[in-house]
């Protein structure tokens, strides 16, 4: 490899760690107003979005890999998860209950619950109490699979966040709260931009 592919790799690696970095994308203090800042503050500010976006990357992974080792697409998994959580909570799992759940039609619902029936991940049976329903439960085998994997993984997650003092979960807590609530908002506002369909042609 040549010593200009070295600089344009060593370039490319370095652009790609500072695109958090308010000094590198907003350079002019357009969006981020960040002058104000000690280089200490700043460099502790953007390691912590660096920090969240490791995160972010290592759950997405996490969750791609689960879902392709069962071949499921992410409504999928969502689905399996809220009958493991009806099951363990001895609640019945009917298909209108899972529609409300995944947001999605009915007659969505019934294509998914065919396709995880298909592939051995549900069953379904009689409802207990209303004759003209059916429950859905998980497979033992499916079931084993998803504690294996994204249930290891939600102790293991449960166990550090109970590491930390009560103070530190409330600084945690609002935190991600507020963060949560900055998507909300920039998702909205987005909707709003959109422009209006246009009329039909007549």
């Amino acid at each position: 490899m040549t010593p200009a592919r070295d600089d344009a790799r060593r370039d490319a690696r370095r652009i790609s760690a500072s695109m958090i970095d308010p000094r590198v994308i907003d350079p002019r203090q357009e969006l981020v107003r960040h002058d104000d800042l000690s280089e200490e503050e700043l460099a502790q500010v953007v390691r912590l979005m660096a920090a969240m976006r490791a995160w972010r990357d290592a759950d997405q992974r996490l969750s791609f890999a689960s879902r392709a080792h069962l071949k499921l697409n992410e409504t999928d998994m969502k689905a399996l998860r809220y009958i493991i959580a009806s099951m363990n909570a001895d609640v019945p799992v009917t298909a209108g209950a899972l529609s409300d759940h995944l947001h999605i039609s009915t007659a969505s619902t019934t294509k998914l619950l065919d396709r995880l029936e298909r592939a051995g991940h549900v069953v379904r049976r009689p409802h207990p109490t209303d004759r003209r329903a059916v429950t859905v439960e998980i497979t033992p085998e499916t079931h084993r699979e998803v504690r294996r994997t994204m249930g290891l993984q939600h102790a293991r997650r449960f166990e550090l966040v109970r590491s930390l003092s009560p103070a530190d979960r409330e600084t945690v807590t609002r935190f991600l709260e507020d963060l949560s609530a900055t998507t909300l908002t920039t998702a909205a506002a987005a909707a709003d931009d959109d422009p209006a369909p246009a009329a039909p042609a007549h």
